[in-house]
């Protein structure tokens, strides 16, 4: 079977958010298509070019495109109501700066394969020298507070290369555009029980002079902040007190089936 048939199979798309990134985006499409040509573009509200050279280079690919920047959350989740209306049931999330490898993909439709109803992230090798530090720190922040929040131990919850349940995230009604969604979505789909697991994915980062990056420190880390601080006390206030609930209820239901179920040694039950 060759790859792009697997990706038929499965009902899978690759989707690309770009803001202002023309030039590594032709890149990322070029290797991408050699995989498969179920891929969706999300442009949103570039002025660089892009939207011409998607209609010259790549008029193949399923588009959406709006006029002004809305963030890469607002993005991803244009992108999600798309995959879901052409049919699919997952996407594949990758960047559009160069820094995902497309030779990583088969690793997650390998993962689809145990894990049919989880978010697969692409966890990074962050201990890399190129790795820059304010990376890294960020990623080591946000792995932290993912756990406080939810229980769940990862190496890298802010990686963008992910795979996506998106039909099973349709119902989901998230609040963030920005950066933060990233966040948003995979505390969210723990809290509701959907699966989030990983599998190791390769990284690139160029010099810094070289770098492209809308990642704004301040205001962006601000904005993870405040919504940490959100998730943090929706954890204390109800999270923990449900699933604390749930475990002494299961476990009380538990010893109520183990008391009223008639032992098949009992003489009225033995058999005539």
């Amino acid at each position: 079977m060759t790859m792009d048939a697997a990706f038929e199979q499965r009902n899978v798309c690759v989707l690309i958010p770009t803001y202002n990134n023309a030039v590594p985006l032709a890149s990322v499409l070029h290797d991408v298509l050699q995989y498969t040509r179920h891929v969706v573009v999300v442009n949103d509200g570039a002025t660089d070019g892009t939207r011409e050279m998607l209609a010259e280079r790549y008029p193949q690919v399923a588009l959406v495109d709006y006029t002004q920047n809305r963030g890469k959350g607002y993005a991803l989740r244009q992108g999600f109501a798309k995959a879901v209306a052409l049919g699919y049931d997952y996407a594949i999330t990758i960047d559009s700066d160069g820094q995902h490898y497309a030779d990583d993909l088969p690793v997650f439709l390998e993962k689809l394969k145990t894990s049919p109803n989880a978010i697969i992230i692409g966890a990074r090798n962050m201990d890399q020298a190129s790795v820059p530090g304010k990376s890294s720190f960020g990623n080591k922040f946000s792995n932290f507070w993912y756990k406080f929040e939810t229980g769940l131990t990862m190496r890298d919850t802010q990686s963008g290369y992910r795979l996506y349940p998106v039909k099973a995230l349709r119902d989901f009604t998230f609040f963030t555009r920005k950066y933060e969604f990233e966040i948003e979505v995979l505390v969210r789909a723990a809290w509701a029980g959907i699966e989030v697991t990983e599998v190791p994915v390769k990284v690139f980062y160029p010099e810094k002079e070289k770098r492209i990056t809308h990642f704004r420190p301040f205001r962006d880390f601000s904005r993870i902040s405040v919504l940490n601080t959100v998730l943090v006390t929706i954890t204390l206030l109800y999270i923990k007190p449900r699933d604390l609930f749930r475990g002494l209820k299961k476990k009380t239901s538990g010893k109520s089936s183990g008391k009223s179920a008639p032992s098949s040694l009992t003489p009225g039950n033995r058999p005539a």
